[in-house]
């Protein structure tokens, strides 16, 4: 498995297949739990077909945290190469300032923790993701 990080707006808009969405809530990070497993993970998700990947990564943030009031931010482009098979998604963080109640979707739990969990969903990804979202927060200010 390779990851590649490339600067926001590289990667064409409709090759960027996930949005994936490092969130934080009153100075801890947002990890949330699919009804279907028992590990954590960033919240995210597919764009759907002619979907601004800004959109989807609003939409995504809502749909798997239930926040309301938020202030999000694109950071950049990436590629996962699996074997011959190379796929992109966009990275984005978020400030979250309200939640609301939790959408009744395929989320079945939100936590926040003070650093990256353990249990992770994807643990040979995230977190590659998460402290790439790191660096970037503590090199600028959103």
């Amino acid at each position: 498995m390779e990851i590649e990080f490339y600067d926001k707006n590289i990667v064409n808009n409709d090759k960027l297949l996930y949005a994936i969405v490092v969130s934080r809530y009153k100075d801890k990070w947002i990890f949330v739990k699919h009804k279907e497993r028992d590990t954590w993970e960033i919240p995210a998700g597919h764009r759907e077909p002619n979907e601004d990947i800004d959109y989807t990564a609003k939409r995504e943030l809502f749909e798997e945290t239930g926040a309301k009031d938020f202030k999000i931010t694109y950071v950049n482009d990436y590629s996962i190469t699996l074997g011959e098979e190379k796929s992109y998604a966009a990275l984005f963080y978020a400030d979250i300032y309200t939640l609301g109640k939790l959408p009744d979707f395929e989320i079945g739990e939100i936590r926040e923790f003070e650093d990256i969990p353990n249990n992770l969903t994807y643990p040979n990804i995230q977190p590659y993701l998460f402290n790439k979202v790191k660096d970037e927060i503590n090199k600028f200010v959103f």
